[in-house]
């Protein structure tokens, strides 16, 4: 009779076989491991099942603190079951474990943190290693914290856990043996005297910098068999210290089979698309997400595609957070069939201002330089939703001529359209600027103004002067992300009405967004391939819009939308 495998076995297998979808490096972890399983000998490697069984028998006896499997034991699916067997499995021809570093690469909502918890729990509290030091480490004690807390809710769940393990504000302990499991943060007060015996650094593609992850390696050096395991999604920098640990990775499951680079220390894997899928092709999203249908949902997947395939920057989100993709920290913005849609059967924009005379207007004023072009948007609320937009765009007289001639830029012809104002001269004349916002005030009833808080202290007192209502804007992510984010949706929804107003449709064209680890966007003037000051204002002033003091911002009462 054929011997029934482990599942964690079955699946190396699966994978090779290709019975399971998956990617090119979660094959090559496979194969390493079938492979060392009939040649491990002969480089004094051996796989003890016992060890590896006992760290699932542990993980089994833990409980789910959230969601629908809340109160119920932990149930690893087959992958987790392999990782975890293949980290704690492997040892040395001293008995001690192989695997002192781990690298797990995989897309968001994939079980990474609670899975992770256990592997703390188990170093901290079931290795036996006396006086055992285990953290959850990451850039900041809060986002430690996500990790640590799901210990902490094993611990209360579990009956026999709870009889040893004291709990205290981040602190899990045993007095008897001296051992204890603490969050750690780029951010602590002193990151001296550690001595590790086992660390989960949380999202290591957060890490600005690498010396928490290195203060951690220096610490293992008085264990025998300390293991630092990093979970992470993929990340858009390259330079950093997550990228350095992926391209390691890559090496060492490459090098294995042709002996060109060996590291018995390291256990690696990644679960992203291989090179030449297709994002849009479902098929090819379990490579990135082991546990889609699982603790990953498919409808959830299909309607975060969908804008990815409508806006640039949902694409690379997209791409690195649910499908493991590096990526750039900038990308084209704005997908411009969409943003043209949104003049098709509109009021033309030189006929929007009659359209709304006597409104209430929320306004964004982007100075630019002064031998550039100046910005000063109007939003008005319509009805249903919608938002209607009127731009005012001024620039140098010479630089126009200038622009026209070398650059091809069609300021001219906007000018003579009336898209566009020319001021004398070769800076900007903001006693221009004064006149058209004083008519503007006139003729609608203008709340407030946002504007850039550099760069335009003299502007922005002259009009305050003039009795207006002017409120400095800042320029980065926590300004901008939310209302570029609620402008894409608005955008999508057909609910932004700017009458093709062709010098807006310009620069909205120029946008590169710049992109966060955290998702959050803003314009990235620097990288933007020409002007977008008019975009930058209608941000503003749609930001203003959004938070009406009349009604319930929307931000509020619907939240921050992520995309």
């Amino acid at each position: 009779m054929k011997a029934v495998l482990h599942p964690a076995e079955q699946y190396a297998h699966d994978v090779v076989a290709g019975k399971i979808v998956a990617c090119r490096w979660v094959r090559l972890a496979c194969e390493r491991h079938l492979h060392d399983l009939a040649h491990g000998h002969e480089r004094g490697l051996w796989f003890d099942r016992d060890a590896a069984e006992r760290v699932l028998r542990f993980k089994g006896i833990l409980k789910h603190s959230k969601g629908k499997w809340a109160g119920q034991n932990l149930v690893l699916e087959p992958w987790q079951q392999f990782k975890t067997w293949a980290m704690f499995g492997w040892m040395n021809s001293d008995g001690t474990r192989r695997f002192r570093s781990a690298y797990i690469e995989v897309a968001r909502k994939n079980g990474k943190s609670t899975d992770s918890a256990g592997d703390g729990l188990y170093l901290a509290f079931a290795d036996g290693e006396a006086g055992a030091e285990v953290y959850s480490a990451a850039t900041k004690r809060d986002q430690a914290r996500i990790v640590h807390q799901e210990a902490i809710r094993m611990v209360r769940k579990n009956p026999l856990l709870k009889k040893y393990i004291r709990i205290y504000k981040d602190n899990l302990s045993i007095e008897q043996t001296a051992s204890k499991y603490e969050p750690l943060g780029g951010d602590s007060d002193s990151l001296d005297g550690l001595n590790v015996h086992g660390a989960v650094v949380d999202e290591l593609h957060a890490h600005k910098s690498r010396e928490t992850l290195e203060l951690l390696e220096t610490a293992t050096g008085s264990r025998e068999q300390p293991l630092i395991i990093m979970i992470t999604t993929a990340g858009m920098d390259r330079q950093s210290v997550c990228y350095e640990k992926h391209e390691y990775t890559r090496k060492v499951l490459e090098g294995w089979r042709d002996d060109s680079y060996v590291d018995d220390s390291w256990f690696g894997i990644i679960y992203t698309l291989d090179e030449g899928d297709d994002w849009r092709d479902e098929s090819v999203w379990v490579k990135s997400n082991p546990n889609l249908g699982v603790s990953k949902k498919w409808e959830d997947m299909r309607i975060k595609a969908k804008r990815a395939g409508e806006m640039a920057a949902a694409l690379n989100n997209f791409l690195r957070r649910e499908l493991n993709v590096w990526t750039q920290g900038e990308v084209k913005w704005m997908n411009m069939d969409s943003w043209r849609a949104c003049g098709i059967e509109n009021i033309p924009a030189l006929e929007l201002p009659e359209k709304m005379k006597g409104q209430v207007a929320y306004a964004g004023l982007d100075l630019s330089s002064t031998d550039d072009i100046t910005a000063w948007v109007m939003v008005f609320a319509g009805d249903d939703g919608e938002y209607y937009v009127v731009c005012r765009f001024w620039i140098p007289e010479d630089n126009m001529s200038i622009r026209t001639r070398d650059q091809g830029v069609k300021y001219e012809e906007w000018v003579k359209a009336g898209f566009m104002e020319a001021t004398p001269g070769n800076v900007i004349d903001y006693d221009w600027i004064f006149e058209q916002i004083e008519k503007d005030a006139d003729m609608f009833d203008i709340d407030q103004g946002a504007f850039d808080r550099w760069g335009a202290a003299r502007v922005v007192q002259v009009l305050e002067n003039k009795g207006m209502t002017m409120l400095p804007f800042g320029q980065g992510y926590a300004s901008m992300s939310p209302p570029m984010k609620e402008l894409e949706r608005l955008i999508l929804a057909k609910k932004i009405k700017h009458g093709n107003n062709p010098v807006l449709t310009w620069m909205m064209d120029n946008v590169v967004a710049r992109l966060d680890p955290a998702g959050n966007i803003k314009p990235d003037k620097s990288r933007s391939r020409e002007k977008i000051d008019g975009v930058v204002a209608l941000i503003m002033a749609l930001d203003l819009a959004l938070r009406h003091p009349e009604q319930k911002s929307v931000y509020e009462s619907r939240g921050i939308r992520t995309l």
